[in-house]
């Protein structure tokens, strides 16, 4: 019987299956300078890998060599070990390579992006401010694409009102204001403001360059 021959694979071709593509760490929150990737073997061959990265002087990389069995898969586990605040934002780059356990050439290989944030929290607030922000100029488009021969909804002139009355409230912090301190904005909320208001004078007059 003729044994089944694996056809030859080219260097640097093969399709490198690797979750999460992006590893983020934060500097406030000690379980999350430990990151996983996972990477998987969908072939019918076993895999060797090794990975590498950009500054390993930052990280320490738990099993940076292996091999993964047929259609199975391996976790590699990667500590941030140099939590400071000089390597906020920086993005390092990790590189796996697989090959073939009976050669040496490298037939695949996958970059993975690593960042290290000052906090979750703020992440997470910035995110929702940008959803909303997002939310919010979908709608405004959607209504003054209705109003374009009719004139401004009320639901645009209200929310314009709205965020003129946020622009003109006090700032957190100014204690020398007679407004009640829980109609006092913070410096995000009145960019927000700022924002939308921006987003509908440019959709009423602008020719809807913004949608």
């Amino acid at each position: 019987m003729q044994q089944k021959r694996q056809p030859e694979l080219v260097e640097g071709n093969l399709p490198v299956f690797v979750f999460p593509t992006e590893l983020i760490f934060y500097a406030d929150d000690q379980s999350k300078h430990k990151q996983v990737l996972t990477l998987y073997n969908p072939y019918e061959f076993a895999l060797k890998f090794k990975v590498l990265c950009t500054t390993p002087n930052k990280y320490v990389v738990v099993d940076a060599a292996g091999a993964v069995k047929p259609q199975c898969c391996v976790d590699i586990v990667i500590r941030h070990r140099d939590v400071r605040s000089c390597h906020y934002g920086v993005i390092d780059k990790f590189r796996l390579q697989v090959s073939e356990q009976s050669q040496r050439k490298a037939l695949g290989r996958k970059e993975v992006i690593a960042t290290l944030l000052p906090s979750a929290k703020e992440q997470q607030k910035e995110e929702e401010e940008e959803r909303i922000k997002e939310h919010l100029t979908e709608s405004i488009c959607t209504y003054s694409n209705r109003s374009v021969s009719s004139g401004p909804s009320l639901l645009t002139v209200f929310l314009g009102v709205v965020c003129i009355a946020a622009l003109m409230l006090p700032t957190l912090g100014d204690m020398e204001s007679l407004v009640p301190l829980y109609l006092h904005l913070s410096v995000n909320q009145k960019l927000v403001a700022a924002y939308i208001l921006g987003k509908m004078i440019q959709s009423m007059y602008g020719g809807f360059l913004g949608c």
